[in-house]
């Protein structure tokens, strides 16, 4: 009688897999590493030559007479001094070149952010035949240098009782600036879902409910950003008020700072008061609506 082994299990065999040495991945991570910190190295050293000329006019313009002669601009001051900025203050009537340029400033953003999107609603919504021709005479508009326009603009203003007011820059430079403002606005409403706008016509809701309770509300983020572009735009803007606007008592912040430099040549420390004064204002404005602006740039990113 004779008995037969058993077969062994056969196990299927495995391959085995190669691992990467730990020496390349190190390599890559220290690639990695380097070049974030490149990155991280210039980025901050932008930031150190824009901040720059900023932390000289604030420490210029609280800086004594005398410390600047001796120690030169770039010496921190040992006692403040409000002397500079004060006869600068006084001497030039600041308080009504600021309170011309909030009044331009914010006329202008908020005009120009209103025509925007009425216009971007008309192209981007109401589907007019030629948009494309027409976005492309908005973009041609604000690609015009103002050099270009200012003789024209003087004529105009002249002629219609507008020139040395304020009311006629305002409307000029709302004009102007919602050309980029419609650019803008209307790429983002022209993505706009035709679904919602066909189910709210079925309700019965009318152009202008559409604009204001569908519209208005999904745009307020980009509208939050063209009123504090045009805002800024609107108080740094120097050469058209100073053509529009000779007169002492409707000149705008950057005008008088331009006109002063002159005066001021030998005294450094008024001029870097000058300069603080000018830029203070913006800078708070910039600050307040950061987050504002920030956001509205994500949610465009995103969108």
């Amino acid at each position: 009688m004779t008995t037969t082994a058993p077969a062994p299990d056969t196990v299927p065999a495995t391959p085995v897999r190669r691992q990467k040495p730990a020496r390349t991945n190190r390599n890559a991570r220290s690639r990695r590493g380097i070049s974030g910190w490149t990155v991280l190295i210039l980025l901050a050293g932008a930031a150190a030559l824009m901040i720059f000329p900023f932390w000289l006019a604030l420490i210029n313009a609280f800086k004594p007479s005398t410390e600047y002669i001796a120690d030169g601009p770039i010496g921190i001051p040992t006692q403040l001094d409000f002397t500079a900025i004060i006869d600068f203050w006084v001497g030039v009537n600041f308080n009504q070149k600021l309170l011309n340029s909030v009044i331009l400033s914010g006329s202008v953003a908020l005009i120009a952010a209103t025509l925007s999107l009425l216009s971007a609603f008309a192209i981007g919504i109401g589907r007019l035949k030629g948009r494309v021709w027409i976005l492309a005479v908005f973009m041609l508009a604000f690609t015009i240098p103002q050099e270009a326009l200012v003789y024209p603009l003087f004529v105009l203003s002249r002629e219609l009782n507008l020139y040395d007011s304020l009311l006629g820059v305002t409307i000029i430079l709302a004009v102007l600036q919602s050309a980029f403002g419609t650019y803008m606005l209307a790429s983002v409403l022209g993505s706009f879902p035709m679904e919602v706008l066909e189910a709210a016509r079925l309700d019965g809701a009318s152009r202008f409910q559409i604009l204001r309770l569908i519209v208005l509300p999904l745009t307020r983020s980009t509208l939050a950003v063209l009123v504090t572009f045009f805002f800024i735009w609107t108080w740094n803007d120097f050469f058209l008020p100073l053509v529009l606007l000779p007169s002492a008592s409707n000149q705008t912040v950057s005008v008088s700072l331009g006109a002063l430099s002159g005066q001021y040549t030998s005294d450094p420390t008024a001029l870097a008061a000058a300069s603080m004064a000018g830029i203070l204002p913006a800078l708070i404005f910039f600050l307040l609506f950061q987050r504002t602006l920030m956001r509205g740039v994500n949610i465009g990113a995103i969108k």
